[in-house]
């Protein structure tokens, strides 16, 4: 078989290195472009040639300061010799190719071809251009004996060395015969003339390189600059001479074989790993600022600040903050501390007010509780019809003849027959019919549910009959003088001892319509929850046996109730109690009779006081306005700061100050002062309000200025509700605005 032949015709000649070794460039598959050639003409895949191939090897370049010596006859002609033996007929490596792709780059068949040791020199050259040879079909290694070799020294930098590259240390000498299969260093030769080695699978599958007959892969591999795992590569800064260092295969029998994969990155970037850490510390770092600068614009906003309580915060204290201080839960009386007030600042504060013409006539009284001296009147021993005031003398009495902590009750007794029931009413009309837990339209009212739960468990589910005992109260339902259509209303029903939720038909709104038949409806909804049948009126037998009992809220919280929401049914409540105290029968005229001399024994001047109800519903009633006042000056009275012992009277009525609407805050006050004319009296008046048709009440206290506490009570008989009333609440305002001095 003859040689091939490159471009040029001549034939491609084995190099000779430094020491007489032979060494033998094969075109390289994986090099980069020549520096004369464009990146982009380089081809992605080499295609597969029909022509035979032109050059095995590439042209011998003379080394950098290297003298060429002429190989005899005799030496050349050996060196054909044993090229020729070792390589496979080209027809042979056609064939055995042809199956596969040419999409792969090739190994040189004379890469397969060790290293000749009795190779002469080669014959001196002129340097000659390198010309690409066409992709030839991929080969079959040959397994090939051992050749023995002369070691080669590799060549030292010379002074064209890349300055960039620093060299690496002296490899080991080889010293045994490289075993079979070794292959040489194939070379890439540049368009300089200068060559890089580069390893090239020698067949056999290696990790990560291609088996036995498979095609190379096809990407260019840049020079390795550092020996790593993929084998020895031309030291750094070593020229690049174009003539390859023949390295004997003996020479890595010291040493741990090495892979013969293509380099990946990994080995390219040892010498670069330095670099990316270092970026991803400045990106860490600089993100790091950025975020500690957001932070800290962000907690600098006043909104951020303040809400997290931050040193630098607008708002935050100037001071530590005071020591919590002892909060009495009730108004205290009135305090001689304050300058005084005189009849005449308080007539200059209020005598215009007081004659305005939408008020009607009025009648009026101003007192200091603490001096008792009467400021200012009106008409004040005039009875007038007081309306919902009414409640203020009959709330005074309940609270004088009455325990504080006294409990209405609801029973249930055995009837006179087996598996009968009496449901006994006491005067408890709060009753809830809300299951426990949740509350109706009065705070603290026992639930129905619990009686039963009572009777059931005492009787053992064994009640067929439900009978009703309203025998607490007598005489009439409806009070004197009372209009038809107040029962049933939205603020009244009938009197009864005993009721489910004040009688409304929703125990969440005050304001729903009333029942026409309060107690019957009790009767029938207790009796349905035992599962039992409704009997009729009945009196409960002597010394009967209680299956269950239930209280309402203490009296002083009914009567708080009474005066805020100015609950009528309340009203009639309470004035029955107190006549149940008095030894008087539970009706209309027993309770006005009984409040009278409640109110009559502990000093109060009523001589002149008319009363047909406890709510006030009964334009009959009539009341001078020095009453009323007299009244709520004894609940006012002073105890200098909490010094002086309050005297027995005074102590039993101030609940009566706690229970009355807060101007503009709460109760029946809650809608009003809202004028500029009246809003100075927001939350410093406190009253009890009273309406009729053509009749205005508002009696109460308020606080001065000057920290004194004034009694007052206004009745007026305007035409116009919404001017009369308020023409009185400014009245009142100028009350707490004055020092009236």
């Amino acid at each position: 078989m003859s040689i091939p032949t490159n471009a040029g015709g001549e034939s491609a000649s084995p190099t000779t290195g430094e020491n007489g070794g032979e060494s033998t460039s094969t075109p390289d598959d994986h090099s980069w472009p020549e520096a004369d050639e464009p990146a982009d003409e380089r081809p992605s895949q080499p295609a597969q040639s029909t022509q035979p191939e032109q050059s095995a090897q590439s042209e011998p370049v003379t080394p950098v300061g290297q003298r060429q010596q002429r190989s005899s006859p005799e030496q050349a002609q050996q060196a054909n010799h044993s090229q020729q033996t070792q390589r496979v007929p080209y027809s042979q490596e056609w064939q055995s190719q042809q199956p596969h792709s040419g999409g792969a780059s090739h190994v040189s068949r004379a890469s397969h071809a060790p290293p000749s040791q009795s190779s002469p020199p080669s014959q001196p050259s002129q340097p000659q251009r390198r010309y690409e040879s066409p992709p030839r079909p991929p080969q079959h290694p040959v397994e090939q004996g051992p050749a023995p070799q002369q070691p080669v020294e590799r060549q030292s930098p010379g002074p064209d060395a890349w300055p960039h590259r620093s060299p690496a240390p002296p490899r080991p000498q080889p010293s045994a015969v490289p075993p079979a299969g070794r292959q040489a260093w194939p070379q890439r030769i540049g368009p300089d003339g200068t060559g890089e080695q580069q390893a090239v699978p020698s067949g056999g599958p290696t990790h990560g390189g291609p088996a036995h007959g498979a095609p190379a892969a096809h990407g260019r591999q840049r020079p390795q600059g550092v020996e790593g795992h993929h084998g020895p590569a031309r030291p750094l800064g070593a020229p690049d001479t174009g003539t390859q260092a023949v390295v004997p295969a003996d020479a890595h029998a010291s040493e741990p074989a090495t892979p013969t994969d293509p380099p990946d990155h990994e080995s390219s970037a040892a010498g670069d790993g330095g670099r990316p850490r270092r970026r991803r510390l400045l990106v860490a770092v600089s993100v790091g600022v950025v975020l500690l600068l957001a932070a800290g614009v962000t907690l600098a906003l006043p909104p951020v600040s303040n809400r997290l309580g931050l040193p630098w915060a607008p708002n935050a204290p100037l001071a530590d903050p005071p020591e919590p201080r002892d909060v009495r839960l009730a108004l205290s009386g009135a305090s001689a501390s304050g300058a005084a007030p005189t009849p005449q600042g308080v007539a200059a504060a209020i005598d215009g007010l007081a004659s305005d013409s939408d008020l009607g006539e009025l009648h009026g009284s101003v007192v200091d509780p603490a001096t008792g001296q009467v400021l200012w009147e009106r008409g004040a021993d005039t009875p007038a019809t007081p309306a919902s005031t009414t409640k203020v003398l009959v709330s005074a009495a309940a609270l004088l003849a009455l325990d504080h902590d006294m409990r209405l009750p609801t029973r249930v007794v055995e009837g006179a027959e087996p598996g009968t029931v009496v449901l006994v009413g006491g005067g408890d009309v709060t009753l809830s019919s809300l299951p426990p837990g949740e509350e109706s339209i009065f705070p603290g009212a026992a639930h129905l549910d619990d009686l039963v739960a009572q009777v059931k468990e005492a009787t053992g589910g064994a009640v067929e009959r439900v009978e009703l005992d309203l025998s607490a109260y007598t005489g009439p339902e409806t009070g004197a003088g009372w209009a038809p259509d107040d029962v049933p209303s939205t603020f009244m029903v009938k009197v009864q001892p005993a009721m489910l939720d004040g009688g409304r038909t929703d125990p969440k709104n005050k304001a729903s319509m009333g029942q026409s038949d309060p107690a019957g409806n009790l009767a029938e909804e207790f009796a349905e929850r035992l599962g039992a049948e409704v009997g009729g009126e009945t009196k409960a037998p002597e010394n009967a046996t209680v299956l269950g009992e239930v209280w309402s809220a203490p009296v002083d919280e009914l009567v708080r109730h009474t005066l805020v929401e100015s609950d009528n049914l309340l009203g009639e409540v309470l004035a029955r109690q107190v006549a149940a105290a008095e030894d008087r029968e539970g009706s209309f005229d027993g309770g006005a009779a009984a409040t009278l001399d409640v109110l009559r024994r502990h000093g109060v001047d009523v001589s002149d006081v008319v009363l047909h109800d406890g709510s006030g519903l009964s334009p009959r009633n009539s009341v001078p306005a020095s009453t009323l006042t007299q009244v709520i000056q004894l609940a006012a009275a002073d105890d200098d700061g909490g010094v002086k012992q309050l005297d027995e009277v005074t102590a039993k009525l101030r609940p009566l100050l706690i229970g009355m609407p807060v101007a503009g805050g709460s109760g029946t006050l809650a809608p009003r002062y809202d004028e500029e004319a009246s809003e100075s009296g927001r939350g410093w008046v406190r009253a009890k309000t009273g309406t009729l048709s053509g009749v205005h009440t508002l009696a109460g206290v308020v606080l001065t200025e000057d920290d004194r506490v004034l009694a007052f009570a206004l009745m007026s008989d305007g035409k116009d509700q919404n001017k009369a009333r308020a023409a009185l609440d400014r009245i009142a305002a100028a009350l707490r605005g004055c020092g009236c001095r």
